[in-house]
């Protein structure tokens, strides 16, 4: 059984369309100097879109950066050729990343190759019981495109082993959801700053 879950876009998408180019000449000056964080994520059972929200959440409280919270299946090249820095969120499914975050790197990877060197990166895994081979396979691919590493990748492991386990919608601790809440307004501040 397959569970479909809302896509939380939050308030954060109307924030990046709002700022623009095609808004009002205000609004396009006010862009021109703001930074922007893009976050691409997968969920199945809920775990990871929570992550994806509490990062998004975080970077939302540093004002001159704007931040898109988008599902992998809507992102592509031109959302990554327009930001200045990323970050990747996706469960770990049979020890690898989720089918559709590797659809997403597949339909983007040759279309900005060379266009992104330097631009920081973090990832957020969701895994039930390790979710380093999700985390080794983004970073092969950011290696490819010559992404900065800003942090480690954060870990959240479930312990779901059972197939009920598994397939049940996930709730994810306050104390992790902090943790990505802390590392959405860490790589937004180090955007905010230049330090990247």
């Amino acid at each position: 059984m397959r569970l479909d879950y809302p896509h939380f876009v939050l308030d954060l998408a109307s924030i990046w369309r709002n700022n623009s180019p095609n808004s009002d000449a205000g609004q396009r000056d006010n862009m021109s100097t703001m930074k922007k964080l893009l976050i691409v994520y997968q969920s199945f059972t809920g775990g990871t879109a929570q992550m994806a929200a509490a990062a998004a959440a975080g970077a939302a409280g540093v004002e001159d950066v704007a931040t898109q919270l988008v599902t992998a299946a809507a992102a592509g090249p031109e959302m990554l050729l327009a930001s200045d820095g990323f970050l990747f969120a996706c469960p770990e499914n049979l020890a690898a990343m989720a089918g559709l975050m590797k659809d997403f790197f597949d339909r983007s990877y040759y279309p900005v190759l060379e266009q992104l060197n330097g631009r920081p990166y973090a990832t957020l895994i969701c895994a039930g019981s390790d979710g380093s081979n999700a985390a080794r396979q983004i970073e092969r691919i950011a290696t490819g495109w010559r992404l900065k590493e800003v942090a480690p990748p954060l870990i959240v492991c479930t312990h779901a082993q059972t197939p009920e386990q598994i397939l049940s919608p996930k709730q994810i601790g306050e104390a992790h959801l902090a943790q990505c809440r802390e590392l959405g307004a860490t790589i937004a501040a180090g955007l905010s700053l230049g330090l990247y």
